[in-house]
């Protein structure tokens, strides 16, 4: 089962020949299942992360342990060191990250539950996006596939400034 998303994703990708990879924390995976469940994605989809811990984004992803102490998981800087570590790991052109608070706990008064953040490296540049998801669980995950997969078209349109 493909959605309108994964198909325009897959035309572009496959019309350009660029390679993508992801790293992703709060999906659990899902953008990457849902790049993967396209007939022919093997062409341009170069390898997914899933680092969910602290840990494994240090030592997967190489992001800095000060970012993740200042900053946290959930935020602008940790998300574009971890799109430039899966870049680099799987040596794709683009490279795109999620981490959020998918709830129903873990949430702060800063940070409430649903706080997610996308990050996208390129060659040409870095962006970030911001959302905060207001659905349980399942939805926010789900939310949080949709808008990556759209940011990553929005950046083959020449959407981001």
């Amino acid at each position: 089962m493909s959605t309108e998303l994964e198909n325009k994703l897959h035309g572009y990708l496959e019309k350009r020949g660029l390679k993508l990879s992801t790293a992703e924390s709060c999906t659990g995976g899902l953008v990457s299942h849902r790049i993967t469940n396209m007939a022919g994605s093997s062409a341009y989809f170069t390898g997914g992360v899933i680092a969910y811990s602290y840990e494994a984004k240090a030592a997967l992803l190489g992001v800095l342990w000060e970012t993740l102490n200042s900053h946290g998981a959930v935020s602008r800087e940790t998300v574009l060191e971890m799109a430039r570590g899966a870049r680099k790991l799987f040596d794709a052109d683009i490279a795109l990250s999620v981490s959020g608070i998918a709830g129903p706990a873990g949430g702060t008064p800063e940070k409430p539950v649903g706080t997610t953040w996308i990050g996208l490296s390129t060659s040409s540049g870095e962006w970030a996006r911001h959302f905060l998801w207001d659905g349980d669980r399942e939805q926010n995950k789900q939310y949080s596939s949709e808008a990556a997969l759209q940011f990553i078209i929005d950046y083959l349109e020449e959407k981001l400034s």
